[in-house]
């Protein structure tokens, strides 16, 4: 198992970090020997980053994960959890929680912690007002947190502004070769490596869809290339090419999987893809390319919108839509623009005033695109739901 040095506080992770998020099921639950066996079997080869979150599989992620570590397993990886930004109502509300997650997981200190799914700077400002970050800060005074982070899912100019409005230990975005211009971007990759921010990636494999619902003309490009390396591979090195990355999170629901990825990240240096290599990525993008609804990279010159869409946001939702036929396009466009967002930026509030339009480098018709996404995106009662969520999570 490959190593990089997290530039923050010298430790050595695993390239390759155990997402908690897809433990194999049995009967409606986890299938908790099973499970156990994997992590173990995972730490005995190598991997010592474990990342889960409150929620994960309806709240069960946390304990099974502590149930795997006891017996001397704990001292020998790193645990990443989250606190549920979108949950918190206020202080003594994340106290609780966070007390919750020490004793799910049978430790009495967790070494990576993050804010869960921030959209947006207003959201890190909500819980910042609240006393959130203060009250981590004292926490790792203590020892009880060792560093504090992020998750995004956002727009890259909104991950920008969270990135420099705190002294972050290290954050955690979305980043595949399909999402190298969307949410955080590249760019944003780049620039928490410039300010020294220690990078874990999530959705390497976008939630399986960059392995079972690519075009077969992507599929054919990277057979031409090396015909043995599956889809997966072929993402997962992509991601472990960039020198920026420091662990790369798989959410591995089966011993077939762990093998496979424990295989790829034995050798998968920085910096190691051949010419040939990247020129098939670049067919890759360009054949997904063509496929794009609306040809929006995600640059930002359209915004800030007066009326607060996250135009680029939208835009990717709607492209994934017919790019990948992601059921779940709906209810991410629901969650991250509506729901959980500290500002809602969905597309029927453009006041069709046209400023995006004369910024936009791509010419994008964007009051006009904006209205189809609406109309695809936005269901009859797609607005009440949001407010329906927005006053069960009290946020304004």
């Amino acid at each position: 198992m490959l190593t990089r040095i997290n530039q923050k506080n010298g430790e050595e992770l695993s390239i390759l970090g155990f997402g908690c998020m897809r433990f194999p099921t049995r009967a409606g639950g986890i299938d908790e020997p099973r499970a156990i066996r994997m992590i173990r079997y995972a730490i005995e080869k190598g991997i010592n980053y474990f990342d889960t979150a409150y929620i994960y599989h309806g709240g069960k992620s946390e304990s099974l994960l502590g149930k795997a570590l006891a017996g001397g397993f704990r001292e020998k990886v790193k645990i990443a959890t989250k606190l549920p930004s979108f949950m918190v109502k206020n202080l003594d509300n994340a106290k609780k929680i966070f007390n919750t997650q020490l004793e799910r997981l049978q430790t009495d200190y967790i070494d990576y912690y993050l804010l869960h799914m921030l959209t947006d700077k207003a959201g890190f400002d909500r819980l910042a007002d609240m006393g959130v970050l203060t009250w981590m800060e004292e926490l790792k005074e203590k020892g009880t947190i060792k560093n504090i982070g992020f998750s995004f899912h956002g727009a890259k100019i909104e991950f920008e502004q969270i990135l420099k409005a705190y002294p972050w230990e290290f954050c955690q975005i979305q980043y595949n070769y399909m999402d190298e211009n969307n949410q955080a971007t590249k760019d944003g990759l780049l620039l928490a490596n410039d300010m020294g921010i220690p990078v874990i990636v999530m959705e390497p494999l976008r939630g399986g869809k960059l392995v079972t619902n690519l075009p077969e003309d992507v599929i054919k490009a990277f057979a031409e290339c090396d015909r043995d390396r599956s889809p997966a591979e072929w993402a997962l090195r992509w991601i472990w090419n960039h020198p920026q990355v420091n662990v790369v999170l798989s959410g591995m629901s089966d011993e077939a999987q762990v093998e496979d990825n424990i295989r790829i990240a034995s050798d998968s240096h920085a910096n190691s893809l051949t010419d040939e290599e990247l020129g098939v990525f670049d067919n890759v993008k360009r054949i997904l390319h063509e496929r794009t609804k609306i040809p929006c990279t995600a640059c930002g010159y359209c915004m800030p919108c007066p009326a607060g869409v996250d135009i680029p946001g939208c835009f990717s939702h709607y492209n994934d839509k017919y790019l990948i036929k992601d059921k779940g396009t709906r209810f991410r466009y629901y969650r991250n623009l509506g729901a959980v967002a500290a500002q809602p930026s969905y597309a029927s509030q453009c006041k069709d005033c046209g400023k995006c339009e004369s910024h936009c480098p791509q010419k994008i018709s964007i009051r006009s695109e904006l209205k189809t996404v609406s109309k695809e995106m936005e269901s009859v009662f797609y607005k009440a739901g949001i407010a329906i969520a927005r006053k069960f999570m009290k946020i304004k």
